[in-house]
């Protein structure tokens, strides 16, 4: 009789740890798809202030056009960085896959590395910046960048936390059993060569 109680008693107790460290790991998948979810939420923002600077350019490039007719190479440098950044394929998995990202990441800095020269030459018709139209832009396309520089770092912020909370012991285990599906998230970095300051010429 004693031996059936101390079996049903270490039965009971292996019931209740199993059934805690289940509870343990439904809570802890639950957390991380909160936070899988917090960062494509942050993401789908990022794109939507890169779609907004890709629907500028084209009118940008129209109205510094008339203005600065054979500045072509200006030209066709940004409708070529404008072009890439169409082709790299976005949806929210690009998070989970750090060679895709970088390859986004390349082609947003590049269409930004186009922008810079393009007001560059801008600066060199005073009679452009004059133009309502050409100002009205302009200051579209600083917001919008402003707005990039924003939404990259709020989803920084968020890929961070997710980062942190998988990377945390047992969060591990159980995210490593699943996969691709809470990879660790990328982050976006500062472009080549940010850290050394412009040289500036008069």
């Amino acid at each position: 009789m004693a031996d059936k109680r101390l079996t049903l008693g270490c039965l009971g107790l292996v019931i209740i740890v199993v059934i805690i460290f289940a509870l343990s790991g439904i809570g802890t998948y639950n957390s991380l798809v909160k936070l899988d979810q917090d960062v494509r939420a942050k993401w789908a923002q990022v794109e939507n202030v890169y779609q907004r600077r890709a629907d500028l350019v084209p009118n940008l490039v129209e109205t510094v056009k008339g203005a600065a007719a054979f500045e072509k190479d200006t030209f066709t440098a940004v409708t070529e960085a404008r072009s890439k950044v169409g082709q790299v394929q976005l949806g929210a998995n690009l998070v989970n896959n750090p060679e895709a990202f970088a390859k986004f990441q390349e082609a947003q800095d590049g269409l930004s590395s186009a922008l810079s020269r393009l007001m560059v030459v801008v600066e060199k018709y005073p009679e452009l910046k004059a133009t309502q139209n050409f100002r009205d832009l302009q200051v579209q396309l600083e917001g919008t960048e402003n707005r990039i520089t924003q939404e990259r770092r709020i989803f920084n912020e968020s890929a961070q936390a997710f980062n942190t909370r998988r990377m945390r012991f047992p969060t591990v285990l159980i995210a490593g059993l699943f996969g691709e599906r809470f990879k660790e998230k990328a982050y976006f970095k500062a472009q080549a060569g940010a850290e050394t300051a412009p040289k500036v010429k008069f």
